[in-house]
């Protein structure tokens, strides 16, 4: 069996391999080739040199969006973290009807983020006019309902993680723990946080890194923002690619510097889950 997979391996693995070379990895080189040219579409490029990055560093709004993006993530972070650990906690334990709970927790992660954000646009905005204001009309609305409606969303999603990360833990360490006179926060903080580092890796980076690349919810959620202060970085990306007409490799080269920046925070956290195995 193992020889034949060996011998027919190739047959399947060419179509997809092909197929991610010619839908991921060519338009990647492009992309990053047009981020030093001035284009309105891949045939008429004309080099620039470095132009562009000039240009999407002088935008204003393009590094309100990475503060805004930034202090969203960690917030975010934050929020949906503690929420999900909480619950994961709650649900483990022996009470009736955890089943029904987690699937109504988990079931908000499968509705599409543009339906979501306006539907919590329809319900922000409905609470909001009761105070003679509206969504769009501050920053700071649409940030708060961002984490709310991202929190909502997906606190289920990491909560069934960490669910799994809890019920992992073997039942003899908990015993001991008990016998040797833990009370339950040392308990928490000794041993089960500690063995569930895996886990925790695992949602902190989903969540940094969602938060980074929200884009539809945003869209939808802050839609018709005046002043675009509530744009983070992908739909400001977005907007100057296809709505500033001239700045299309302006918003190429945005997207370019939006990639290493992902790419900087997931390496950062890799290094540091690793110096934490280490340590263990």
């Amino acid at each position: 069996m193992e020889k034949s997979m060996k011998r027919y391996m190739p047959i399947f693995v060419f179509p997809t391999f092909f197929a991610f070379i010619l839908g991921f990895i060519i338009p990647f080189i492009m992309g990053i080739g047009l981020s030093f040219c001035k284009f309105t579409t891949v045939t008429d490029a004309k080099f620039v040199g470095l132009s562009n990055y000039v240009d999407a560093l002088k935008d204003t709004v393009f590094r309100h969006s990475f503060w805004y993006t930034a202090l969203f993530a960690v917030v975010s972070l934050i929020v949906i973290n503690v929420v999900a650990f909480a619950l994961a906690m709650a649900l483990t334990k022996e009470i009736r009807g955890t089943n029904i709970f987690r699937t109504v927790f988990f079931m908000p992660n499968l509705i599409g983020g543009i339906v979501l954000g306006y539907i919590w646009q329809l319900i922000f905005n409905g609470i909001l006019a009761k105070y003679s204001t509206a969504l769009a009309l501050n920053e700071w609305y649409g940030f708060w309902g961002m984490i709310i409606l991202v929190s909502w969303q997906q606190i289920g999603y990491m909560m069934i993680i960490y669910i799994a990360g809890l019920q992992s833990i073997p039942s003899d360490v908990i015993e001991a723990s008990q016998i040797d006179g833990a009370s339950r926060w040392k308990q928490l903080w000794k041993v089960t946080i500690p063995m569930m580092m895996p886990s925790i890796t695992i949602c902190m980076f989903l969540s940094i890194t969602n938060g980074f690349k929200l884009f539809d919810q945003n869209l939808s959620l802050t839609a018709g923002e005046p002043a675009k202060m509530s744009e983070m970085m992908a739909l400001n990306i977005f907007n100057t690619f296809y709505g500033r007409t001239g700045w299309e490799g302006v918003g190429q080269a945005k997207a370019v510097l939006f990639f290493v920046l992902v790419v900087a925070i997931g390496m950062i956290q890799l290094r540091m889950t690793r110096s934490k195995e280490v340590q263990q």
